[in-house]
């Protein structure tokens, strides 16, 4: 079977296209070009497409015996991910643009070229799995919990999940870098790819913001809950729903960012408990297992990526909107995040965080 491999020149991609053609498939690797002309050369070493990852994939390629392209998708990219970054941002949320990068352009545009090239399917090294369940594909948990991404990736079309291949999906991490290792792989020693792979030169998101001319780093006021001036802060964009560190107030108990209001340029703190919440409404679904909520339903739900699965009903508010109330309060939902719902391991849909309720 002809399968395009996305590689990013990292360990897990590599090791993703070995697998493929240990089993037998004919995979084709392929990387893809996300920085402009201008940028090229400039070699961010967090960058997952920069040029020392396109050297570190091919020597992969080359290692493996099997055809390698480098896939320009640079406009696609700047206006798919980099646009919704800095958007998200001047309106006060926290974006996540892996979410956006895989359901955009992995499995989006990456995967219409996969087809051009005549392959049956499209892999990546994500940790994930594809099951079936009730003769349908379903997108699942990896058996590394530690490592699995699904969460990053309910927002993958519903219809490309029958041409979609996740060969780490069975594997932890370590026997992973055991693989490379063992094939003394160039990727063996290489970093993981970072998030906002694009905004990783000095002075990291906020000077790339600046330089586009967000308007994000304003200063303006800090507030407490009762409304109360108490600081001023550094522009909005340097602070998370969440956020306990980094706030600049010499506060006598530690306090945590509830709300970033960029209409009038100001954010509100207090403390933990005042940070917990159990209701937030969902917009821009993506549903995987479901074709549309009729009425109210149970899942599991997670916030973030690194957070715990919590029990949860999710009950239709509208044509794209939903309320998701848990059974426990939950730590800083925050606005731009997603809300990924789970029935056991499978991933039944998922959407962006809009606003907190309660």
């Amino acid at each position: 079977m002809r399968v395009v491999v996305a590689m990013s020149g990292g360990v897990d991609s590599s090791v993703a296209a070995f697998e493929l053609k240990r089993k037998g498939h004919d995979p084709i690797g392929v990387t893809i070009k996300t920085w402009p002309k201008e940028e090229c050369g400039i070699g961010w070493d967090k960058l997952c497409c920069s040029l020392e990852a396109v050297q570190y994939a091919r020597s992969v390629a080359e290692e493996l015996e099997i055809p390698f392209y480098v896939i320009d998708l640079s406009e696609e990219f700047s206006r798919e991910v980099k646009s919704y970054f800095v958007e998200e941002y001047a309106r006060g949320r926290t974006p996540n643009p892996c979410i956006y990068c895989n359901s955009k352009i992995k499995f989006g545009y990456l995967f219409r070229k996969a087809q051009e090239l005549g392959a049956e399917k499209i892999a990546t090294g994500h940790y994930a799995r594809i099951v079936e369940a009730g003769g349908n594909c379903c997108l699942a948990e990896a058996r590394d919990k530690w490592r699995d991404q699904s969460y990053f990736l309910y927002d993958i079309p519903k219809e490309t999940l029958p041409f979609i291949e996740f060969p780490l999906g069975e594997f932890d991490g370590k026997k992973v870098k055991e693989i490379a290792e063992d094939r003394n792989f160039m990727s063996a020693g290489r970093r993981s790819s970072q998030d906002v792979c694009f905004a990783t030169a000095e002075g990291g998101y906020r000077e790339y913001l600046n330089r586009l001319g967000a308007g994000a780093f304003l200063s303006g006021d800090i507030l407490n809950a009762s409304g109360k001036v108490i600081g001023r802060h550094k522009g909005i964009a340097s602070y998370t729903v969440g956020q306990r560190r980094g706030i600049g107030l010499g506060m006598p108990e530690p306090v945590y960012v509830l709300k970033i209001d960029p209409e009038n340029n100001a954010i509100t703190v207090g403390g933990k408990l005042e940070a917990m919440n159990r209701k937030i409404r969902i917009t821009g679904l993506n549903w995987l297992t479901e074709e549309k909520l009729n009425g109210p339903k149970s899942f599991e739900a997670k916030i973030r990526y690194n957070s715990k699965k919590a029990g949860a009903v999710v009950t239709p508010c509208g044509d794209d909107d939903v309320i998701v109330q848990f059974e426990k309060p939950q730590f800083a939902p925050t606005p731009g995040q997603a809300a990924v719902f789970y029935n056991g391991e499978t991933v039944a849909g998922g959407g962006w965080i809009e606003e907190v309720l309660e």
